[in-house]
């Protein structure tokens, strides 16, 4: 763009995209979305009313021929991943791709290979990576402050029921995917490595309208196995909770632990007559990592102008994909699964 503005495409106008969109309009310096992509016109006619000045598209590779364009924010159904990323790399874009990155790993490989080729920057958008109390926590661990890790507990419970397209695991890849992937990150980067082995249980518990069309399909799920460097993981994932939105982490050392995740709304506890203690619970993961989204968009803007590398990897997008696959494999035949 004119006047050493850097110009952003966002695929996908839903709430995640938004959240994206908002933070280069006003707290990404230098940088703005100059158009919008969605299959619903109104969706995307509606975003750019709210961004001002940019243009609507229906087909992202017409929006990917714009020189305006300098790299493009993917927020899409999982299924959509692979096309749309290889496209803005054959168009020389940078990319930020939300997770899951792809619904299997050799989706995971050309996206990969399509972006080393044209020499772009490829991030996954595991945002927690981003958040000052992980990066706290990272720092503490990679300091020996707690002796060797042994121990990652993470867990993920969003309180909405999915959306009936979730509900069919072969377009959505489940829970496991849609809700966990940030926990399968989470254990592989305070680990240092990467899943050998895992086992995982699931079932249907909070949605009954899904069972007799998709009676594969699960709303709670724990998933446990072994790192390569032999220390363990576990992780626990739900949907429909009511309660509010739950994304903690226990990191558990030979000389210490770490916890992670603050679930109060507002630093604020009450009691009343009735003796019970009552403090707001967080309703959103976009209360709970705003600033985190924040800081991993400007991180991205960094990567545009060559002033930094991915923090986090294609490699690290399929390291999770590679797990989903495997702890889905796991549910359903009843069994260890190895990678």
């Amino acid at each position: 763009m004119t006047n050493g503005t850097r110009g952003i495409c966002l695929v996908g106008a839903g709430r995640a995209g938004m959240i994206h969109a908002r933070n280069f309009q006003s707290q990404v310096p230098g940088f703005r979305v100059v158009s919008v992509v969605d299959p619903s016109e109104e969706a995307a006619h509606r975003a750019c009313q709210e961004l001002g000045g940019a243009r609507s598209f229906h087909d992202f590779h017409q929006a990917f021929d714009d020189p305006a364009v300098d790299g493009v924010v993917v927020v899409t159904p999982t299924k959509y991943h692979r096309d749309i990323v290889c496209a803005a790399a054959a168009a020389g874009k940078h990319i930020l791709c939300e997770k899951p990155m792809a619904m299997d790993e050799a989706e995971c490989r050309q996206m990969i290979d399509a972006a080393e080729k044209a020499r772009v920057t490829l991030q996954i958008g595991f945002m927690r990576r981003y958040d000052a109390s992980f990066l706290a926590a990272k720092e503490a661990v990679d300091a020996g402050q707690i002796g060797d890790v042994v121990l990652v507990k993470s867990l993920s419970r969003g309180p909405s029921t999915p959306q009936p397209w979730m509900y069919d695991i072969s377009q959505s890849n489940g829970p496991l995917a849609e809700v966990n992937s940030h926990d399968i990150d989470t254990v592989h980067w305070f680990t240092g490595s990467s899943f050998e082995e895992v086992y995982a249980i699931a079932a249907n518990y909070r949605c009954p309208e899904a069972r007799q069309q998709h009676p594969d399909f699960y709303d709670n799920l724990v998933l446990t196995g072994r790192l390569q460097n032999g220390m363990q993981g576990l992780i626990d994932g739900a949907q429909g909770v009511g309660y509010g939105y739950d994304a903690r982490v226990e990191i558990l050392g030979t000389d210490g632990v770490i916890y992670l995740g603050d679930t109060s709304q507002v630093g604020m506890l009450y009691a009343n007559r009735s003796g019970n203690k009552v403090q707001p619970f967080v309703r959103s993961w976009m209360n709970l990592f705003a600033q985190a989204y924040v800081e991993e968009d400007r991180h991205f803007a960094a990567c545009i102008l060559g002033e930094a590398t991915p923090r986090v990897t294609g490699q690290d997008g399929l390291n999770a994909v590679r797990v989903v696959a495997a702890g889905n494999r796991s549910i359903v035949e009843r069994r260890i699964v190895g990678l």
